[in-house]
């Protein structure tokens, strides 16, 4: 079975698991970007408090976050974890909104992906993995998501080497998938539902709908 038939199968397969997964969550294009960056390194659960906190507080646009004080940040998000390296990364995020599109992400419209890309990567703070996700989500871009899911589901089931990097991992999926919007964004959500409920750290493999696809994992000693 070739590789764009194993993943497209793969897909089909989740969908039919999983049905359609209505992700991202968030009010509007900057509370998604806003989200794309609190969710580094903890769960959504904890996002959720932090962007409802930033709510309450009547701070959840470009503006007012661009201005606030560090230290009032800091403490409305703090349910986030990392607040204080969170904080700088949302506001340096929220001042290139304002710079850029003076505060209006509708307004990068005819900005060309890859230029907006570099100019996500170049905000300290946002790597690969969040810039496309910002890309994605909030500012429809067909661009393929990656993570530490698809990376796990991928290496064990011989799609990839261990310690493949981002680009590579991107790079196939975009190599045999259409560009397609709601594609890439569907897909992306149902390996991290996957990942979630099957393909932990420990595997958790009895009723994984990937299996009849992608076969036995390989043992995770055996990848090392």
């Amino acid at each position: 079975m070739d590789l764009h038939t194993r993943l497209t199968e793969l897909y089909e397969a989740l969908r039919r698991a999983y049905g359609h997964r209505d992700w991202w969550p968030g009010d509007g294009p900057f509370e998604v970007m806003v989200g794309a960056v609190l969710t580094q390194r903890t769960n959504w659960n904890n996002v959720s408090k932090a962007i409802e906190r930033l709510k309450e507080a009547g701070a959840l646009s470009p503006r007012p976050l661009a201005a606030m004080e560090p230290e009032r940040l800091q403490e409305l998000i703090r349910p986030a974890g990392y607040y204080r390296q969170k904080a700088a990364r949302v506001r340096r995020l929220a001042r290139w909104v304002m710079e850029r599109a003076d505060g209006e992400p509708a307004r990068l419209e005819d900005v060309p992906t890859d230029e907006l890309r570099e100019e996500l990567l170049a905000l300290r703070g946002i790597g690969p993995e969040t810039a496309d996700s910002i890309l994605l989500y909030a500012l429809e871009r067909a661009t393929f998501v990656v993570d530490t899911y698809t990376n796990r589901i991928l290496v064990r089931h011989g799609l990839l080497e261990p310690r493949c990097g981002y680009y590579e991992m991107k790079d196939l999926f975009e190599s045999v998938l259409p560009p397609d919007l709601d594609l890439y964004r569907d897909y992306h959500a149902q390996l991290v539902e996957l990942g979630k409920r099957h393909c932990r750290s420990r595997p958790r493999c009895k009723g994984c709908p990937a299996r009849p696809v992608l076969g036995e994992p390989i043992p995770d000693d055996e990848l090392l």
